[in-house]
C-alpha cells in the first residue's frame, strides 16, 4: 500500500485515464482523506469516470490501487465503497487469462498491483459492518484464479471462516460463491439457509447449462422470490447486482423462467422481481407474449405503488399489440384500471387502446392526449369522424414539441379523411410547430392552394435540413415541380452530416429524382452503412434497376436497425437472391429475439418484423 504522500513520485501527467492525462488522480485520492462524507462521495465518483469508465480501465489504473487500499485503511467512512471501486477495477473474464494480449493490457496491470495488496486487505473480511465484508468478498474474487499460493491460502482459510459461521445469511452466500470461484464446488442445496441455498442452485445451474433440472428451479422458485433486504448487494463480475444476475440466468431457460416468475408474482412480486423476469423472457424469446401477459395480469394487485403499477401497465401495452386476439378477462382487468381516477389509469387506457377493446375509444374521448390518440388511430383507423375532430382540437390549441409530433402522426391512418385537419396542418408549418411531420401530411393529403405552395416554397429554405427535405418534397407532390426539390437536394446531398435522413424522404419524387443520381452513386460506397442502404433504396426508387441496389442491400441484411431497413427496401425490390434464404431462414425460425426493443421503433417490435418480413419473402421466392 502507498499513503497519500507518495503520490508525487507518480508521473500522473504522463499516464492517461478516459479523459486524457491523469494529472487529476492524486487530488482525487487525497481529497479521500479530507474526513467530509460529500467530498468522498465526489471522489469515488469522479473516479469511477477515469480511471474505471463504463467497463474500461486505463494505464493510470494500475498506480492508483495501491493509493485506494491505503485509504480502504486510513480514509474514515468509505471502506466498502472504496473495496468495490478496487474490485471493479480489476474485473474480467478469466478466459481472457490465456489471451497473448492479457500480459500487457491495462486490467492485467491492474491485477498484479491488487495481487500485492491484498494480504493486507484481508483483514476486512472480518470488518464489523457486513458490507464491508461482502465488499471484501467480491475483491478476492475479482482475483482469485491470479492470487500467488500464499495469500490464495490465506484467503481461503478466511472465506471458509465466514461461510462456516458468519451471523448474515448473505454473507455466507457470497462466501459459498467465492469459495467456487477458488475451485472449492459446494452444492449446499439442503442448507438451513435460502440464502445459500440459492447461491447454490445459481451455482449449479451455471454449471449445467438450460434446460436446468427440476431440482434446481424448485429452489431458484422457493428461495429467490424475496430480494436481499439489505443495500450491499454489490456487483459480480460482468452485472449490476445479484438480482440481475439471478435473472440473466433464469431467462436463459424460459419454461423454467415463467414457471420462477410464476410462483414470484404468486408470492407476492415482491420489489417486482417475477414482473421483472417475465419481462426479460417476452424481451428475450418469441412467442411467449400470451404467457407473459397472464403473468404481468397477476402481478398488478401486487404492485407496491403507482409508479410500479403504471410501470407494469405499460409493459401490458407493449406486449398485448403482438396478440392477434388478447383474452377478455385481460381486457376487462384493463378496462377496469382505465376506468379508475388515479395517476395510472393513462397508462392502463393505452393497454386497452393496443389490445383494440372497442371500449377503449369512449375513454379517449373522454380523457385525450397525444399518445392515446397516435395509438387510438393506428388501431381505429375507421373512428376518423370520432378521432380526427379531437386532433383538429388539440392542434388548435397550440400543441408543440413531442405532442404536436405525435398529433400530426395520429392523421396519417385517416388518408383521405386527415384532410379535414388541413387548416391546423397548415398552422403547424406557419408556426414551425411540429413542422417535419405537418410538411409531409400537407404533402400526402394533396391539397394545393397558393397559400400552402407558398408556405412550402418558403420551408425548403429553412435553416433546418430535415425541414428543407420534407417542405421540398411536399411541394412536389402539390405541384408536380421538381425544381425546388431538385435545388433543395443537391445542397442537402453536397453537405456534410446524416444525409440518410434526407435520402429517406425521395420516394415521393420516383423517375423525377433523376438528376440527383451524381450525388447519389457514390453514396453506395460510403463508410456509414445508414448512409449506403438509404442510397440504394433510393437508387432503386429512381432508376427502377436493380444492378446497383440489391448487392448493396444484401451485404446490409443482419439482426441490426439497419439489416432490418435494409431487408425492408430489398422486399420492396421484389428479388429475394438465392445467397440470402439461408440468412432469411434463420431469421425466420430463431427461437431466441435477433433484435431488441426501441423507443423508435413506433407501433410494433422490430424482431417480429423481421420475422414476418423473413418468412413472406421466403414464401414469395418459393412461389416464384
Amino acid at each position: 500500500m502507498k499513503s497519500p504522500a507518495e503520490l508525487d513520485d507518480v508521473q500522473w501527467s504522463a499516464l492517461t485515464h478516459a479523459y486524457g492525462p491523469a494529472e487529476d488522480v492524486p487530488e482525487l485520492i487525497r481529497a479521500l482523506y479530507q474526513g467530509d462524507e460529500e467530498t468522498a462521495d465526489e471522489a469515488i465518483y469522479e473516479l469511477y469516470g477515469n480511471i474505471q469508465h463504463q467497463g474500461t480501465v486505463y494505464p493510470a489504473s494500475a498506480p492508483a490501487v495501491p493509493f485506494l487500499a491505503h485509504a480502504v485503511h486510513h480514509a474514515s467512512g468509505k471502506r466498502q465503497e472504496l473495496l468495490v471501486l478496487l474490485a471493479t477495477l480489476a474485473d474480467h473474464d478469466p478466459a481472457d487469462i490465456e489471451s497473448p494480449h492479457w500480459p500487457d493490457s491495462s486490467v492485467a496491470a491492474v491485477c498484479v498491483e491488487l495481487c500485492g495488496v491484498l494480504p493486507e486487505l484481508l483483514p476486512c473480511l472480518r470488518d464489523p459492518e457486513r458490507g464491508v465484508r461482502r465488499a471484501a468478498l467480491r475483491l478476492v474474487a475479482a482475483v482469485a484464479e491470479l492470487l500467488p499460493y500464499k495469500p490464495w491460502v490465506l484467503a481461503v482459510e478466511q472465506i471458509d471462516v465466514l461461510y462456516a459461521n458468519d451471523p448474515v445469511p448473505a454473507v455466507r452466500a457470497d462466501a459459498l460463491i467465492v469459495l467456487n470461484r477458488f475451485g472449492r464446488v459446494l452444492e449446499p442445496l439442503d442448507s438451513p439457509l435460502p440464502e445459500v441455498r440459492l447461491a447454490a442452485a445459481l451455482m449449479a445451474a451455471e454449471r449445467s447449462g438450460s434446460p436446468y433440472p427440476a431440482e434446481l428451479v424448485e429452489v431458484i422458485a422457493e428461495d429467490g422470490a424475496e430480494p436481499d433486504p439489505g443495500d450491499d448487494d454489490f456487483p459480480w463480475s460482468g452485472t449490476t447486482t445479484q438480482g440481475e444476475r439471478l435473472t440473466r440466468l433464469v431467462t436463459r431457460d424460459p419454461d423454467a423462467g415463467l414457471a420462477v416468475a410464476a410462483r414470484w408474482i404468486a408470492a407476492g412480486d415482491l420489489g417486482s422481481r417475477g414482473s421483472w423476469l417475465a419481462q426479460e423472457i417476452a424481451e428475450t424469446w418469441r412467442d411467449r407474449e400470451r404467457e407473459v401477459l397472464n403473468l404481468l395480469s397477476a402481478a398488478l394487485p401486487h404492485q407496491k405503488d403507482a409508479v410500479a403499477l403504471a410501470a407494469r401497465l405499460r409493459r401490458i401495452g407493449h406486449w398485448i399489440d403482438h396478440l392477434p386476439e388478447p383474452g377478455a378477462d385481460l381486457r376487462d382487468t384493463l378496462h377496469r384500471y382505465a376506468s379508475a381516477d388515479d395517476e395510472t389509469a393513462g397508462a392502463a387506457l393505452l393497454a386497452l387502446v393496443h389490445s383494440r377493446d372497442p371500449r377503449a375509444l369512449a375513454l379517449v374521448l373522454h380523457s385525450p392526449s397525444a399518445q392515446l390518440l397516435e395509438a387510438a388511430a393506428h388501431h381505429f383507423p375507421e373512428a376518423a369522424d370520432q378521432l380526427v375532430p379531437v386532433i383538429r382540437h388539440e392542434l388548435a390549441a397550440g400543441a408543440t414539441g413531442n405532442t404536436g409530433i405525435a398529433l400530426v402522426r395520429a392523421l396519417a391512418p385517416f388518408c383521405a379523411a386527415a384532410r379535414g385537419a388541413q387548416p391546423e396542418l397548415v398552422d403547424c408549418l406557419k408556426t414551425r410547430r411540429a413542422a417535419i411531420v405537418a410538411a409531409r401530411q400537407i404533402g400526402s393529403n394533396g391539397i394545393q392552394t397558393p397559400e400552402i405552395t407558398d408556405l412550402l416554397r418558403n420551408a425548403a429554405q429553412s435553416t433546418d435540413p430535415s425541414l428543407r427535405a420534407a417542405a421540398a418534397v411536399a411541394h412536389y407532390q402539390l405541384t408536380g415541380d421538381t425544381g425546388t426539390a431538385l435545388r433543395t437536394y443537391e445542397e442537402l446531398l453536397s453537405a456534410r452530416g446524416q444525409i440518410h435522413w434526407y435520402l429517406s424522404g425521395l420516394e415521393p419524387l420516383g423517375s423525377a429524382a433523376a438528376p440527383l443520381l451524381p450525388f447519389i452513386e457514390p453514396l453506395l460506397e460510403a463508410g456509414y452503412e445508414w448512409t449506403r442502404m438509404a442510397a440504394a433504396e433510393a437508387h432503386h426508387w429512381i432508376t427502377g434497376s436493380l444492378d446497383r441496389a440489391v448487392p448493396v442491400l444484401v451485404d446490409l441484411v443482419d439482426p441490426t436497425p439497419v439489416g432490418l431497413r435494409a431487408l425492408k427496401a430489398l422486399a420492396a425490390t421484389g428479388q429475394v437472391p438465392e445467397e440470402l434464404r439461408p440468412t432469411l431462414r434463420s431469421f425466420a425460425s430463431s427461437p431466441l429475439r435477433l433484435l431488441n426493443d426501441s423507443p423508435l421503433s413506433g407501433q410494433g417490435h422490430p424482431d417480429e418484423e423481421l420475422r414476418t418480413l423473413s418468412r413472406t419473402l421466403l414464401t414469395s421466392a418459393d412461389e416464384a
